[in-house]
């Protein structure tokens, strides 16, 4: 019998009902990048896309039907901690299903054209795979990119 629930180190964030998994070791700048998100958005399709915060630091993830759902521990729901100020409230959604995974690379490791279907496996589940450098001006543009547009398969 698989696994149909966990708690991983990550930081979440929403946009239109999909969650993005930030992953990567402390201080690779899973926050940072979740607060450009947030706050700084894209204009995508026409529209400034904003997304929203689910969880920072911890994620819970349930394997629901087909799909996985990312929510915030109860403990720190509504909380994300910015470097240089502390942990701030900040709103946020209490669940959505998990569309993306972004792991946070050094740059030499994020691929010109990464290959198509790359994913990243949680609770028997294959999760879309993007890599960034966390740092980067435009990171937060390609996770909200992604994360409204889904990423190219070919």
């Amino acid at each position: 019998m698989s696994q149909s629930r966990s708690q991983i180190h990550a930081t979440a964030i929403a946009l239109d009902g999909r969650a993005a998994l930030l992953i990567g070791p402390p201080g690779s700048g899973k926050s940072d990048l979740a607060l450009r998100c947030i706050l700084q958005g894209a204009w995508i399709d026409g529209r400034h896309c904003l997304a929203t915060l689910l969880a920072d630091d911890q994620v819970v993830v349930d394997r629901s039907g087909g799909g996985l759902v990312a929510r915030a521990p109860d403990t720190i729901a509504g909380r994300i901690e910015v470097r240089g100020l502390g942990i701030i409230d900040m709103p946020s959604v209490p669940a959505a299903e998990i569309g993306l995974a972004v792991e946070l690379v050094a740059p030499v490791a994020v691929d010109r054209f990464p290959e198509a279907g790359s994913t990243w496996p949680l609770l028997g589940a294959a999760v879309p795979l993007l890599r960034v450098s966390a740092f980067e001006a435009s990171a937060h543009l390609k996770v909200l990119l992604a994360l409204a547009r889904g990423l190219p398969s070919a």
